[in-house]
């Protein structure tokens, strides 16, 4: 009776270290020790928590002009009359866009691609937001489009893909001047190094 107790006791750990195991870069002794943290935690604590997820989940949608995450649909930068509507700055995630608007240094748009092209882990074009860019740029006239990939083959490779599908459209295109460290991540890089890389960037 004992042991059937405590398996049926177990099972809702077992779960958790289980759902912790799913997050990126959570391996099993990880998920474990962050699945009895929340154990021990105090009860408002974990609810508090588990409020907070819900909350991600029921209130944030994606922006339908750049794809950014928001609560409000389009996004705050979007709606930003103030905002320099003659750049777009595509990025892969929503991640470097905090970090570029730290910078202080870009005032003008964005694209979020979700992603980049990467074969080994079975992503294509397809699976990321190139075709809503082109679509904004036939739409809306844009002088220029700031290729704001991290600077490692993946992101190489979707910034170069991107480049020739821009051709035909005339749109000047332009990558951050390479004060970034090359395998760099641009949520990563320092304040002041991301900002001149915008303010310095090349031509394609």
């Amino acid at each position: 009776m004992n042991g059937a107790e405590n398996s049926y006791s177990a099972t809702p750990v077992t779960r958790l270290v289980e759902e912790f195991h799913r997050l990126p870069g959570v391996g099993p002794k990880t998920a474990q020790r962050l699945a009895y943290y929340l154990i021990r935690m105090p009860d408002e604590h974990a609810q508090s928590l588990a409020e907070a997820i819900i909350a991600v989940k029921e209130r944030i949608v994606m922006c339908s002009t750049c794809y950014n995450i928001t609560e409000l649909d389009p996004c705050v930068i979007c709606s930003d009359t103030k905002r320099d509507r003659s750049t777009i700055c595509v990025v892969e995630e929503a991640l470097d866009v905090l970090a570029l608007e730290r910078t202080h240094s870009y005032r003008g748009l964005y694209h979020i691609l979700h992603g980049v092209i990467s074969p080994m882990n079975g992503v294509g074009p397809d699976d990321l937001k190139i075709q809503p860019l082109l679509a904004r740029l036939r739409d809306a006239s844009v002088p220029e489009v700031i290729l704001a990939t991290n600077p490692n083959l993946e992101g190489e490779a979707t910034a170069m893909y991107i480049h020739k599908l821009l051709e035909p459209l005339g749109v000047k295109t332009t990558r951050p001047a390479r004060g970034l460290p090359v395998g760099g991540d641009l949520e990563y890089a320092d304040e002041a190094t991301l900002g001149r890389a915008i303010e310095r960037r090349e031509i394609f």
